[in-house]
């Protein structure tokens, strides 16, 4: 599971939790607090944002529990509307963290001592260079 936690800067950094720590954020819902020493940032507080499940579909506040609900959105996380008052039928998940979210939204709450730059230091991306035939 990846957790993506955002600092008021505007910042993010991602980390990766282990597969025998997941159970431990499993009834978690959007707005609850974890520590973040299950994720390595030991002193640091944050509250669940969002997140998305195994599909790609968003977790939404106002839909309770861990499942998948086709509901009539006007805005917020899993739609956009084109212009005003335009309304449309998505599937989103239910605000609950279960087995089928693979990906955590946070924000801190309170920080830790240590700077969460020096914790998860940005990683470097590998270019492929595609020869020509």
């Amino acid at each position: 599971m990846k957790i993506v936690i955002s600092e008021k800067s505007g910042k993010s950094y991602q980390a990766e939790l282990a597969k025998d720590k997941e159970p431990q954020l499993y009834g978690k819902k959007i707005g609850d607090e974890i520590e973040g020493g299950i994720i390595g940032a030991a002193g640091y507080t944050l509250e669940i944002t969002g997140g998305s499940d195994i599909s790609g579909f968003p977790m939404r506040n106002d839909v309770s529990g861990g499942r998948r609900a086709r509901i009539v959105l006007t805005q917020g996380p899993g739609f956009r509307p084109s212009h005003k008052g335009q309304r449309s039928r998505k599937t989103v998940h239910g605000n609950t963290v279960d087995s089928q979210i693979v990906q955590i939204n946070t924000k801190v709450k309170a920080a830790g001592a240590t700077p969460l730059e020096t914790t998860f230091p940005k990683a470097e991306k590998k270019e492929e260079k595609k020869e020509k035939k």
